[in-house]
């Protein structure tokens, strides 16, 4: 009866997946992990944080605007929030655009940092 309704599946060949990953991505194997590659992948997780409480620090200022009821010290702390939201946010991005250009200009990979060797 039920063989009409779901048809027959038949099982693959289990193989082994043999994953092709970039040296430059941040999935390199766990033996290229050195002291520059953590810092560099901090400096990136870090800015991804800031940049999403800054973003949620907005949608709440946004909040408290809406329910400031008319209230002008609500309403003023509330367009203090978002004002400082917005510059944060602003700041988190041209640090990363900063970055990105001076990477692209000069060439040099500042978050790909080698420390020399003694």
């Amino acid at each position: 009866m039920f063989e009409k309704l779901i048809p027959i599946v038949h099982a693959a060949d289990a193989g082994t997946i043999d994953l092709v990953l970039k040296e430059d991505s941040g999935f390199a194997k766990l033996t290229t992990a050195t002291i520059p590659r953590m810092i560099a992948v901090g400096l990136n997780m870090a800015l991804i944080v800031v940049s999403l409480v800054f973003f949620f620090v907005l949608i709440f200022g946004g909040l408290k605007w809406i329910t400031s009821e008319g209230d002008e010290k609500k309403l003023t702390a509330a367009r203090n929030q978002v004002t400082n939201a917005l510059i944060g946010l602003v700041i988190c991005f041209a640090a990363w655009a900063i970055v990105a250009l001076l990477q692209t200009i000069f060439g040099i990979k500042l978050l790909n940092l080698t420390i020399p060797t003694l």
